[in-house]
């Protein structure tokens, strides 16, 4: 069992920045991929990052790529997302999202992550 708390989110302007932490506790976080994903109102949740465990490689969604940057520190058991160059559209609840089990093919796909945290508020503004 593994147990999520993102932090992090809050109201920025068009072109800043900001960083979401996932806080992990439970079983050992560094056998576990870590995905981000967000929701904005009125739309499906979407893939944003992930990383995996062991070799750390890292994915990302097109919309994203370039602006955003994933990490893990797996002694201190946490994800971040670095969110640069913020944008209108960027706007929704991020979720960190863990599974030790999904791979490559399905690294995108939220059904196949099994723990997940309660979401953090990014809101970018003109």
């Amino acid at each position: 069992q593994v147990q999520l708390v993102e932090s992090g989110g809050g109201l920025v302007q068009a072109g800043g920045s900001l960083r979401l932490s996932c806080a992990a506790s439970g079983r050992s976080f560094s056998t576990y991929t870590m995905g981000w994903f967000r929701q904005a109102p009125g739309k499906e949740r979407e893939f944003v990052a992930a990383i995996t465990w062991g070799t750390s490689d890292t994915y990302y969604a097109d919309s994203v790529k370039g602006r955003f940057t994933i990490s893990r520190d797996n002694a201190r058991n946490t994800g971040y997302l670095q969110m640069n160059s913020l944008k209108l559209e960027d706007t929704a609840v991020y979720y960190c999202a863990a599974d030790r089990f999904v791979n490559g093919r399905s690294i995108d796909q939220g059904v196949k992550y099994d723990y997940w945290g309660q979401g953090t508020q990014v809101t970018v503004s003109s």
